[in-house]
């Protein structure tokens, strides 16, 4: 007799997928200046320092390259924390100057969620204006006239 096969020929994705859908969300946009300040020592450091890596990938930094990355460490055995300082537009609007999470008990998925929900939010909504085509980028779309025959 055989046995049947059951269940995947690959994992899940589970967290790591749902840490590569909050990072498309992320938008820096409303972002000055963002400290990193973690104790290497401290028990709870190692998603702070996985958030700092996600962070400084290239597709997060090109949502603001003005914005600058920081990193504090200490060894004084202090909480984890990540501020974001946020741009003179948005402090007006938002009244707000700082953003600060203490990251001591959260994973790296909760650290993206609250990013997403606290600092995503305030960025500046993109004004979408419309573009002239020409006459040839319309053909090429295939939006002007027919064929002739």
């Amino acid at each position: 007799m055989s046995i049947k096969v059951g269940g995947a020929f690959r994992r899940s994705g589970g967290i790591v997928s749902a840490i590569g859908k909050q990072l498309k969300l992320v938008n820096l946009k409303a972002v000055q200046r963002i400290t990193v300040s973690f104790d290497p020592f401290h028990e709870s450091a190692v998603p702070t320092r996985e958030f700092l890596h996600h962070l400084s990938a290239p597709k997060i930094t090109q949502t603001n390259p003005t914005c600058v990355l920081k990193t504090e460490v200490f060894c004084d055995r202090r909480a984890p924390s990540i501020v974001f300082q946020l741009i003179p537009s948005v402090q007006a609007e938002a009244k707000l100057k700082k953003i600060e999470l203490n990251s001591e008990n959260l994973s790296t998925l909760e650290l993206l969620k609250l990013c997403n929900r606290h600092v995503s939010a305030l960025a500046p909504k993109e004004i979408v204006t419309s573009v002239v085509k020409t006459k040839s980028e319309k053909k090429a779309v295939g939006g002007a006239g027919g064929k002739r025959r």
